[in-house]
């Protein structure tokens, strides 16, 4: 097993790219969070690019697209548009692209319907069932209302979406430039997120699912209080390290490329499982509401909305997954506030 090293030293600058591989550009687009950064690739395609991710809908992102529009791009034109999830630094964008570019959308089904969800009904975030789901988990009325209106705004950062969109589909080839790319597809920071593998040129278009710096959040939703996204990762990242050699380079969704891919996946298993010894610790002293797990899972108080929001939804996906292999059990208190215990 090969380990973890990092080709490049420092990422690209807004308006700069780095040649990540020979036909492959590496650009950079801030966000307005504590990960204040997405990774976007260019791939050569003809006499144009193949656009991997997108960049948030914010007015920095919008600027620095028209800027690459008249400068760098010019002459060169996108060829295709692929958004490997739902999230909003990742597809924010894409249907104000793909309206300037006349391109359709490429992303899985589960991904393009999550995301146009989103986009049609905004106003459900501050509905059912999200203000129940936070209240019968610990949070108290004051930090609901400021998650809600809060800490989910990023969700609402996404331009139109085209009403079409070209459906990729785990175990197809697509063709871009000359390349072979098998689409490879995993759960549990998303539903359906797409990669890519370039198995000539040894490269992984990992998106969120392997970083290696952190590791992606894996939260529970609303829509499914009882689902199990941290099994359904764990299994994907067994099933990714079983797949793809140990040899290729990953280029990920935030962070920084790196090889070593195996023993990323390693590590990225081995953190999910201090999280889970964690919290069977807490409620091996008395039962915990997920609220209350927070700060035992990232050893700290969360106090930004937005943060919280991701917080929130990882401890209840550490909690669900103990509850289904048995380790822990849903006990309801009094004040109809669900509580783990062992």
């Amino acid at each position: 097993m090969s380990p973890i090293e990092f080709p490049f030293a420092t990422p690209p600058k807004p308006h700069e790219w780095i040649e990540a591989a020979p036909g492959v550009l590496w650009l950079r687009w801030p966000l307005p969070f504590r990960l204040d950064h997405v990774n976007i690739y260019l791939i050569e395609d003809g006499a144009g690019y193949a656009l991997i991710d997108t960049g948030i809908d914010d007015a920095p992102s919008r600027e620095l697209w028209a800027a690459m529009f008249d400068g760098p791009l010019r002459g060169r034109p996108l060829t295709r548009i692929i958004a490997t999830h739902c999230h909003p630094d990742h597809i924010g964008l894409a249907g104000w692209l793909c309206e300037r570019t006349g391109l359709s959308l490429h992303a899985t089904q589960t991904e393009y319907l999550d995301a146009l969800m989103i986009r049609l009904d905004p106003g459900a975030l501050n509905a059912e069932p999200y203000r129940s789901f936070y209240r019968s988990h610990g949070l108290g009325d004051g930090i609901t209302e400021v998650v809600l209106n809060r800490g989910l705004h990023y969700l609402r950062m996404v331009s139109k979406l085209p009403r079409t969109f070209r459906r990729v589909i785990a175990g197809e080839k697509l063709e871009i430039g000359g390349r072979k790319l098998e689409v490879l597809t995993g759960g549990g920071h998303s539903s359906e997120q797409a990669m890519l593998f370039d198995a000539d040129a040894r490269l992984f278009f990992c998106a969120d699912q392997v970083l290696a710096k952190i590791s992606p959040n894996i939260s529970v939703e609303a829509i499914d209080p009882e689902g199990d996204p941290l099994g359904i990762y764990l299994r994907s990242l067994e099933q990714l390290r079983a797949t793809l050699p140990d040899d290729v380079l990953a280029l990920p969704g935030h962070n920084l490329p790196f090889t070593g891919l195996a023993a990323r996946i390693g590590e990225l298993v081995s953190h999910h499982a201090s999280r889970c010894q964690a919290i069977l610790r807490a409620c091996a002293q008395s039962p915990r509401s997920t609220y209350e797990l927070v700060p035992v899972v990232f050893g700290r108080a969360i106090d930004d909305p937005h943060q919280m929001s991701f917080a929130f939804g990882e401890a209840l996906a550490h909690a669900n997954y103990l509850v289904r292999r048995g380790e822990l059990r849903v006990v309801e208190t009094k004040d109809g506030v669900a509580h783990v215990a062992v």
